[in-house]
């Protein structure tokens, strides 16, 4: 047979990463003889006796016309959310097919796009060390989980081919014997990086010891969600910048437990704390901030921190002021400031260059 495979969230918006479940299918499929082709375009789902769709996110948008059709089968977090179905053991852990993406990075190379820009595609392996979170943070998806459980090889993933690897475990520091998944990476001797970042809660001076050591890439990635957690995080980035100075990114979310003024405060004295320790905040701006009165301050603290480049050379109100006055960056700026110039007096001039650790 003929089996087209759809990235919805690729032929939608856009993504940054190829859909491993897909990979998978396509690997599985391949394995077993069948035709099987990276769909680019919707008109194109004619030529192919059977159709599978896959999406991540649940904003992806996908034509009714294309999902009516009787030979279209279709999963992923983007249709079913939390209840979304494993994919069957023999397709969960093939080995992914890294070439499916092959045509579009071709060509994206041929409209110019750079291979820096591609290299999700081209130079990571990409797989799950270990599955399952115990937190049940109510804002993730992955709540099916009542702890965190060894997944697979790193091996039954790794492609030799490319330089990287990539992992998406959901919380890879809760699994008992993360030393061992460690171990295996080393004696592949690649660099690696956890994309869903690490909770640092649960850092301590072996795992700290351990990952500073690594052939780690790229920035490590942890997160500080909530304002509550101050002491435990202070804490751990205490002890993690005592093991380590490489470069260190916080995921903070905002927008989540209020889009009051509140939530504004906030997240800048979060942003205050990942100064102090010479990190750099990553903005997760929850879907409900676009109903807040703030949604301009929200743009525009997303547009600062998720550039490191200029958040680590500006304050936010150079930033703000560094855009022309026929920009809304300035509008939002001083919408802002007239209604709470306490607040913005307070925390409008933290530079990450005056923290020094």
């Amino acid at each position: 047979m003929n089996y087209g495979l759809i990235d919805a969230d690729l032929l939608d918006n856009g993504t940054h990463h190829p859909n491993l479940a897909l990979m998978k299918l396509s690997g599985y499929l391949k394995n077993k003889g069948e035709n099987v082709k990276l769909i680019l375009d919707y008109k194109d789902i004619i030529q192919f006796d059977h159709i599978l769709i896959s999406k991540v996110f649940t904003k992806t948008e996908i034509p009714k016309v294309v999902l009516r059709r009787k030979n279209i089968s279709y999963g992923g977090s983007g249709f079913l959310g939390e209840y979304a179905p494993y994919l069957i053991r023999e397709i969960e852990f093939h080995m992914p097919d890294y070439e499916l993406y092959n045509e579009y990075v071709t060509i994206e190379k041929l409209n110019g796009r750079k291979n820096r820009r591609l290299n999700e595609y081209i130079d990571y392996s990409i797989g799950f060390t270990t599955r399952g979170c115990f937190r049940h943070c109510d804002f993730c998806i992955n709540k099916k989980y009542r702890k965190v459980e060894r997944h697979s090889l790193v091996k039954d993933f790794f492609d030799p081919k490319r330089k990287y690897i990539y992992l998406w475990d959901d919380n890879f520091l809760g699994y008992s014997r993360w030393d061992e998944v460690l171990d295996e990476l080393d004696d592949i001797g690649r660099p690696f990086q956890f994309r869903q970042g690490l909770d640092i809660r649960l850092l301590n001076e072996d795992k700290a010891k351990r990952l500073a050591k690594s052939m780690y890439h790229g920035d490590f990635i942890f997160a500080f969600d909530f304002i509550h957690e101050r002491p435990i995080i202070e804490k751990k980035l205490k002890l993690w910048r005592s093991c380590t100075n490489k470069k260190t990114k916080l995921y903070l979310l905002c927008a989540y437990e209020s889009i009051q003024i509140d939530d504004i405060i906030n997240t800048f004295e979060r942003i205050k704390v990942l100064m102090e320790y010479q990190c750099v905040p990553y903005i997760m701006r929850y879907e409900n901030y676009i109903n807040s009165e703030h949604k301009g301050i929200y743009i525009n603290l997303a547009r600062w921190c998720n550039q490191p480049a200029i958040f680590k050379k500006m304050s936010f109100r150079e930033f703000c002021l560094a855009h022309p006055p026929t920009f809304s960056t300035q509008k939002y700026y001083f919408d802002f400031i007239n209604k709470f110039p306490e607040v913005s007096s307070k925390y409008f001039d933290m530079k990450f260059s005056n923290f020094h650790f």
